[in-house]
């Protein structure tokens, strides 16, 4: 099927792409927002991987999923924030009475670093996805599709301290983090977290925030080592108070 097909076959070839019942299920999956790999959901569809692997392929060539890379992995997740409504429209419409999006069980992560943790320089985990979700939901980042810093996000950041001003070119104030501030590196990025199965705020302003929180001392490394951060008496104050979040966030 092609731009060039007429419109009626184009729709026709659009819906068959739901019309399988492991599919349907694959969407459902999808649609509380989390990134799934292919093994996870052909376990969670109860379908073999081949078989799972097929479906997905129709999704992806309907433009209905995307894979999105991690390391060495490869999630599935739905396409953007339009074609999210469209499947959960379609759902509700099948199912009476639907009012939430299907949930799927996230894989568990050894604590703490589910809780919080240093994604390379910028936070993640709960307290990462907290953060992003606060920031999106106050209007200060849009984070359909691309990530980007509204003017409200930029008075934001400037008004608490995360300093833009020259680009990511200037090192962070924690050594270990410098490494990243590179030339040419985005404003403004996501990151798919790897237990949250959800994009994250990164780029320089994710950097920023998070060597912010480390010289305030709202975040601290936990003594055992590693990425594995606790949020502190005062960062649960900042963050309450700049973003309306609290411990349940991130424990």
């Amino acid at each position: 099927m092609t731009d060039a097909s007429p419109p009626a076959a184009r729709l026709a070839a659009f819906a068959a792409a739901f019309a399988d019942e492991t599919r349907a299920a694959i969407c459902m999956a999808l649609l509380e927002g989390r990134a799934w790999s292919a093994g996870e959901l052909a376990r969670i569809t109860g379908v073999a991987p081949s078989t799972a692997s097929g479906h997905l392929a129709r999704l992806l060539e309907a433009g209905i999923c995307v894979t999105e890379r991690q390391g060495r992995r490869t999630y599935v997740r739905i396409a953007d924030a339009e074609t999210a409504r469209l499947v959960d429209s379609l759902a509700a419409h099948a199912i009476p009475g639907r009012d939430a999006a299907h949930a799927a069980p996230v894989v568990a992560a050894p604590d703490p670093l589910a809780g919080a943790r240093t994604c390379y320089d910028h936070l993640a985990g709960r307290l990462g996805m907290a953060v992003t979700d606060a920031m999106a939901e106050r209007g200060l980042l849009r984070a359909d599709g691309v990530f980007e810093l509204t003017d409200a996000g930029l008075e934001w950041c400037a008004r608490v301290g995360v300093d833009l001003a020259d680009g990511g070119r200037r090192p962070t104030v924690d050594s270990r983090l410098d490494w990243t501030e590179r030339r040419g590196r985005p404003i403004v990025s996501s990151c798919l977290d790897w237990t949250e199965r959800r994009r994250h705020l990164g780029g320089v302003a994710g950097a920023r925030l998070c060597a912010l929180a480390l010289r305030r001392e709202w975040v601290a490394r936990r003594e055992e080592g590693g990425r594995a951060l606790r949020v502190t008496d005062a960062g649960e104050r900042a963050f309450g108070e700049l973003l309306g979040i609290g411990p349940d966030a991130w424990r």
